[in-house]
């Protein structure tokens, strides 16, 4: 069974502008802006999907294999934990 995923904190909101993403924690007044692997990977888990439906989406969207992927989202889930920007899992 797969861990659970850490999940966007409620005080977050986040915005699609162009080909970015634009996270505001309200709490801090920080603004993020996420490179577009990171903002699809934002917003399938925001729409609830699991860490291997979200791989499975990504390695279908994106020119990347799968350890570079795994190990790239295992760096932006601690980056976001990090930042306050999810709640741990």
């Amino acid at each position: 069974m797969a861990a659970a995923l850490p999940r966007p904190n409620a005080e977050v909101v986040f915005r699609r502008v162009a080909d970015e993403v634009v996270l505001v924690h309200m709490r801090t007044n920080q603004i993020y802006a996420l490179s577009p692997t990171a903002a699809r990977f934002w917003e399938l888990s925001s729409e609830g999907l699991e860490r291997p439906e979200i791989e499975a989406r990504l390695l279908a969207e994106f020119d990347v294999d799968r350890p570079t992927l795994e190990r790239e989202l295992d760096a932006l889930l601690e980056d976001l934990g990090r930042e306050g920007l999810v709640d741990p899992a």
